[in-house]
């Protein structure tokens, strides 16, 4: 597994390297772990004043703090690395790095900003989410300690993207430990809600708790069936988890209430501006959660990556 690991001195960053520090599952299988700064551009007149070279040694010096840190953590813990510095607009380069490196997962921390305000402040984590090919997982929040083997929760909603998440948690099994459990979470419509009234304010006809609940079961069951195959096939029986209302409040609520070690769910990757406006269930999450958040985008690559990893038939 080839992680990418962009840091700087923020809290959340130092938490980043110590989630892929306590993973110690992962490091049996050797993963490639390249560390990264991006220092964004020196405005054209301090450059002019101490010359390209001054300005050369100025970047280097800045990563080297960094990585002296990042790195001790990281060898005392038995992983190798390799450490990276780039200059320029933080979110671009950090998807343009993913792409050349052929990270198979983005690992780093963010402050947390909220959707809106996330957009108008430029979120390098929120521009990562949007621009990376490749899977994105989020740190924030303060945290003591990471144990090996977690208990995931991985948010599905019925679409590939749903899926697109469980084949990746189930890929990359070694990252959540040995002993790691499942949890499917799934969030239903509020019918109890949307059965009082229509668009335009008329008194609907009321649904009994049964009709409310047979709904609701239905919902559930239609989404979750899906994503039982995929991980029967792997010998794995999740626990499923039905949830009622806004699937970021519901989900965050959850998570913060049960243990869940790390969420996972697929995106659709929308831009900035459309995941503000539109209010990703993702981007919530990412702004607003406490839990390590992994963030699938792509449904085709995961299915193209499960189907290449099988054997070939005699």
């Amino acid at each position: 597994m080839k992680i990418l690991l962009p840091i700087d001195f923020s809290r959340s960053s130092q938490d980043a390297v110590r989630f892929v520090a306590s993973r110690e599952t992962l490091l049996g299988s050797n993963p490639q772990i390249e560390i990264l700064n991006v220092h964004a551009p020196v405005k054209r007149k301090p450059s002019f004043l101490f010359g390209e070279g001054a300005l050369d040694d100025y970047y280097q010096e800045h990563a080297e703090k960094l990585f002296s840190r990042a790195r001790r953590t990281l060898e005392s813990a038995g992983f190798k690395v390799s450490e990276t510095m780039l200059v320029g607009v933080p979110d671009q380069t950090i998807a343009a790095e993913a792409e050349r490196y052929k990270a198979d997962l983005i690992v780093m921390g963010t402050r947390g900003l909220g959707a809106l305000k996330g957009l108008f402040k430029n979120s390098v984590s929120t521009g990562v989410i949007s621009l990376a090919h490749c899977p994105v997982l989020i740190v924030r929040g303060k945290h003591d300690e990471f144990p090996d083997s977690l208990r995931v929760g991985i948010a599905v909603d019925g679409s590939a993207y749903g899926e697109a998440a469980v084949r990746y948690t189930l890929k990359h099994r070694k990252l959540f430990g040995d002993h790691a459990s499942f949890t499917i979470i799934n969030a239903v419509n509020d019918y109890r809600g949307a059965a009082m009234t229509n668009v335009t304010g008329i008194a609907l006809p009321t649904l009994s708790d049964k009709d409310i609940d047979q709904l609701e079961k239905n919902e559930f069951e239609d989404t979750v069936s899906k994503v039982r195959p995929i991980f029967a096939a792997e010998g794995i029986t999740p626990d499923e988890v039905k949830l009622v209302g806004t699937p970021a409040d519901e989900i965050a609520a959850y998570a913060r209430a049960n243990g869940i070690g790390i969420l996972v769910m697929g995106s659709h990757g929308y831009n900035r501006l459309k995941t503000a406006v539109m209010g990703s269930t993702a981007a919530a999450l990412a702004a607003h959660g406490i839990v390590p958040l992994l963030i699938v985008k792509s449904p085709k690559i995961e299915k193209t990556a499960v189907k290449t990893a099988e054997p070939a038939k005699a």
